[in-house]
């Protein structure tokens, strides 16, 4: 029957729809359930990231950042701009290009692996049962053997700073400003409030953002995000850590927001005020509770070490799940629960998940910083690769960074690389598989890097740990 399925996967986001691929691929009869909806009411496939988050950020990003270096660097290039002018309309239609051409892929990438995908709602009824709604009403029951929830999450809503889509916004509403707010205001200095606060104060904003906690990305190496804070604070962006927030009122024309900081109280008013405190699961209407699915005290789905829930012929995966909330991680585990429902063994490797903040310069990390890996027991040694000594990074213009090696003393082994600096988000994948395959600082060592390129630079790095390097003053050994 064509309702009957082999797997139904509830979400096409970056964990959604990769499963159902990699499903279909593997021979199960697969069909993909997405509830997204664009605000021009339009259906589109890959959740968030293609259309509100990750993708649509990073041209802004993209383009901003192109505007700024225009403004403070082609000169040093001995290029002449004129009289440079903005024109953010254009800039939005060419992020939104960008997006809809990668979740039209998707449409393709369906079609192309025989994947079934339905526009709508799911709902788990139970005994291998999924009630899909479509947009326009019309609902159907689907059987499956299995199951694959992947709702992924949305951005948490603070009490004293609840959501109006006007002057207090998401990271989605942030997106799609229609105009450069003369002050803006960001509640969190995590991933998301620094890019986006990157993306309006290139373009002219007056930003400030209000972070609780009194360390600047503590998950990153103290000593790379002190690096990081120290340039983002020198193009512009006014970062206030240890800033707790106690309420935001919008005025009507502004906002109000009060906080306290060193133990007084304050208050600002922005133009415009975008709260990024973080996301959060998402399982509304999605029937989980009715069938006994677990879900933990913060309502993440509570699997195994293979994606399986309490609840038999139903999974979970992505954000939903909680750990790292970041498309690729998403991608990974569709991908190996796809695969182990089909028999195969496979596994993702959590200690090896990058990480990148697309700020310029970028800010990238995987494994553990020095901080974690002496929290651990290891008797800890490590290199610092400043990208001023970088002949690529200079020839660019943008040589501020370093990259840090994080190794074990002992064994030699690499427990971590972290680092800010120019298009490091790319340079990480070497430091990825580095860990991936267990790699000491002598295996490093001994890889040939091209000159002059960036990841040069990653190479000194690692000569540094041991005091071997030819391009860098060496660190005096103990």
């Amino acid at each position: 029957m064509s309702n009957e399925y082999d797997v139904v996967v509830i979400g096409g986001g970056p964990a959604g729809y990769p499963c159902a691929i990699r499903a279909s691929q593997l021979g199960f009869k697969t069909a993909c359930i997405d509830a997204w909806l664009n605000k021009d009411n339009t259906p589109a496939f890959g959740g968030t990231c293609l259309n509100a988050g990750c993708i649509p950020s990073k041209a802004l990003l993209e383009s901003s950042e192109l505007y700024y270096r225009m403004r403070h660097e082609a000169a040093a290039h001995g290029i002449g701009s004129g009289t440079l002018t903005l024109d953010l309309a254009k800039m939005q239609q060419r992020k939104q290009s960008v997006s809809r051409q990668l979740t039209g892929g998707i449409k393709t990438l369906f079609a192309a692996n025989k994947v079934t995908g339905l526009h709508g709602t799911g709902r788990l009824l139970g005994e291998g049962r999924v009630e899909f709604k479509a947009h326009d009403g019309a609902t159907e029951v689907l059987k499956a053997r299995h199951i694959v929830v992947a709702t992924g999450s949305e951005p948490v809503n603070l009490k004293i700073a609840p959501f109006d889509g006007e002057r207090i916004v998401d990271s989605w509403g942030a997106l799609d400003f229609t105009e450069v707010p003369e002050t803006l205001g960001i509640i969190g200095a995590g991933v998301i409030g620094v890019e986006l606060g990157s993306v309006w104060s290139r373009l002219g904003a007056r930003t400030v953002i209000l972070e609780a906690l009194p360390n600047f990305l503590p998950m990153v190496d103290a000593q790379i995000a002190r690096e990081a804070l120290r340039h983002l604070t020198k193009q512009g962006l006014d970062i206030r850590l240890g800033a707790k927030v106690l309420s935001a009122k919008n005025n009507g024309k502004d906002v109000t927001v009060e906080y306290e900081l060193n133990g007084e109280r304050s208050s600002e008013r922005f133009e415009k005020l975008i709260v990024a405190v973080g996301r959060r699961p998402y399982t509304k209407g999605a029937g989980l509770e009715q069938i006994g699915v677990q879900l933990d005290e913060r309502g993440f789905v509570k699997v195994d070490a293979h994606y399986r829930t309490n609840v038999p012929g139903v999974y979970a995966i992505g954000d939903v799940i909680g750990g790292a909330m970041l498309a690729h991680k998403g991608i990974e585990e569709g991908v190996a629960l796809a695969e182990q429902l089909a028999g195969h063994h496979t596994q993702v490797n959590y200690n090896a998940v990058p990480s990148v903040v697309y700020t310029a310069p970028e800010i990238g990390w995987v494994g553990l910083s020095e901080e974690q890996a002496r929290a651990k027991g290891h008797e800890v040694k490590t290199g610092l690769g400043p990208f001023a000594a970088n002949g690529r990074a200079k020839a660019m213009e943008q040589a501020a960074g370093s990259i840090k090696v994080i190794a074990d003393a002992k064994t030699d082994r690499i427990l971590g690389v972290h680092m800010v600096g120019p298009y490091v988000s790319e340079l990480l994948a070497e430091a990825v598989l580095a860990l991936e395959f267990a790699a000491t600082c002598e295996d490093i060592a001994l890889t040939m890097h091209g000159h002059p390129t960036l990841s040069e630079n990653f190479h000194e790095a690692v000569l540094l740990v041991d005091g071997r390097a030819v391009h860098a003053v060496n660190k005096p050994k103990k």
